[in-house]
């Protein structure tokens, strides 16, 4: 099995700056691609962005040139840098990874941006 940790979460004003960081432990050489979702306050999971092993990423529109996901080997925790954050960037961000056949999903990380 593959177990996730993610840390960075926290407050930040408007057009602030935080770095998620998202750990995996077990199998990981089971694990194809990572990817980082969030949930807001009465909203449905959304995705955020995905990085494949082969280093492809994905980003949601609402995130394209603000956000950063990298992850230098599969041995490496997988990094979501977020630039000019925005109040509506406030959510519970959850860290995935994708085994094929499974999703793993760790606890999550609270950000918070304030106006």
């Amino acid at each position: 099995q593959v177990q996730l940790v993610e840390s960075g979460g926290g407050l930040v004003q408007a057009g602030g700056s935080l770095r998620l960081s998202c750990a995996a432990s077990g199998s990981i050489f089971a694990i194809n691609a990572m990817g980082w979702y969030r949930q807001a306050p009465g909203k449905q999971r959304e995705l955020v962005a995905t990085i494949t092993n082969a280093g492809r990423t994905n980003y949601a529109d609402s995130v394209k040139g603000r956000f950063t996901i990298s992850r230098d080997n599969a041995e490496n925790p997988v990094y979501l840098q977020m630039n000019s954050l925005k109040p509506e960037d406030t959510a519970v961000y959850y860290c995935n990874a994708d085994l094929g056949y499974l999703k793993i999903w760790g606890l999550g990380t609270l950000v918070t941006v304030s106006s």
